[in-house]
Parts: structure tokens; C-alpha cells; sequence
């Protein structure tokens, strides 16, 4: 294996967008140079929106929502998190869309840390966010497309709920786990 100051990235020959439904999707075929002379022919890129996850740590544990996901086809634990607006920075999102997902708000954040979701085709990034202290202040926004049920859970009971696949989104289980190792 080579040392980390050796390795050499990928040289992009050209971009091609096979697919535009912006804002939620575009499909890129890319060609490249290997750093060992190889040329790579059609490989697929995913681009998608940047995106926010809160973990909201309430005294009775974290505030979780119960809400169906047309990708797993499931009912199942979320927590609140979104797309990132244009030109929004990713605190600011993960503000908003704890507040109008749960109604709740939070004075103490902190990042749990920003990933790519798959390294090879991209598919957007994820920023994960702790809020501790939360508090009701209002509703959560009615949204016919985010009809969800709020409520808390013991973070041992959210991990053991993760264990047995009631948290079907990734990053979400991503986000749990990260939450949960002590600092």
C-alpha cells in the first residue's frame, strides 16, 4: 500500500450529463485517467442536494418522528432532516427542518460530522447535527408529503430499535450511531 503523500487522484477526460431533474437528481458519465496511464470509460456519477440530519437530544431522550419513505417502502424511525435550500449553510437547515418537522428548537448544536454517501458515485452529502436541550415551540408544519408521528425515545431503546431494522435510512442509522459514542 502506498503511502498517503503517493497517492495521486483520478484525471477527469470529460463530463457528460446524461439526465437533468434538477433539483433533485442529475446523472453524470465521466471518463478518466488512472494515475497508472489507464483510461476509464463511462463511469456514472449521482448528483444530489446536500442534506441535514438532526439527532435531537431532549430530557427524555431523543426526539424521533415515525414516518413512511417511499425508497424503503416502510414505515419507520426517522429523525428530522432535509435538503439544504440554495445558498441555506447546513446549521441553518438543520435548524429549520427540526423545527418543522418536530416543532422543536434547540440553543446548543454541535456537528457530528459531513459524508459522502456512496465514494464512488457521490449521491450528495450528509450533515449530521446534535442539538441537546430541545424544547417544544410549536406544531410541527403540516406537509401531506412528511405526515409523521413525534415522539421521544431512551437512546438505548433508538440504538436497540437501529439493531432490529426498525431505522431503515442509512444515514440515519449514521447519525444514531454517531450520537451515541461518548465523547
Amino acid at each position: 500500500m502506498a503511502p498517503a503523500d503517493e497517492l495521486k487522484p483520478w484525471k477527469s477526460l470529460g463530463r457528460f450529463e446524461l439526465l437533468d431533474a434538477s433539483p433533485w437528481l442529475r446523472v453524470w458519465r465521466e471518463d478518466f485517467r488512472l494515475p497508472s496511464g489507464t483510461e476509464l470509460a463511462g463511469f456514472y456519477k449521482l448528483e444530489l442536494p446536500d442534506y441535514v440530519i438532526v439527532v435531537p437530544l431532549h430530557d427524555e431522550g431523543v426526539v424521533v418522528l415515525r414516518a413512511y419513505k417511499p425508497g424503503p417502502d416502510r414505515i419507520g424511525i426517522q429523525l428530522p432532516g432535509g435538503y439544504i435550500e440554495p445558498g441555506e449553510d447546513p446549521l441553518t437547515a438543520a435548524k429549520r427542518e427540526l423545527l418543522e418537522e418536530s416543532g422543536y428548537s434547540s440553543e446548543d448544536w454541535s456537528s457530528l460530522g459531513r459524508f459522502t454517501n456512496d465514494g464512488n458515485r457521490g449521491s450528495g452529502t450528509g450533515h449530521f447535527f446534535l442539538a441537546r436541550d430541545v424544547r417544544k415551540v410549536a406544531d410541527p408544519v403540516d406537509d401531506e408529503m412528511e405526515e409523521s408521528i413525534v415522539q421521544t425515545m431512551p437512546m438505548g431503546e433508538l440504538v436497540d430499535a437501529m439493531r432490529a431494522g426498525d431505522v431503515h435510512v442509512l444515514s440515519i442509522v449514521a447519525a444514531i450511531g454517531l450520537a451515541a459514542i461518548p465523547r
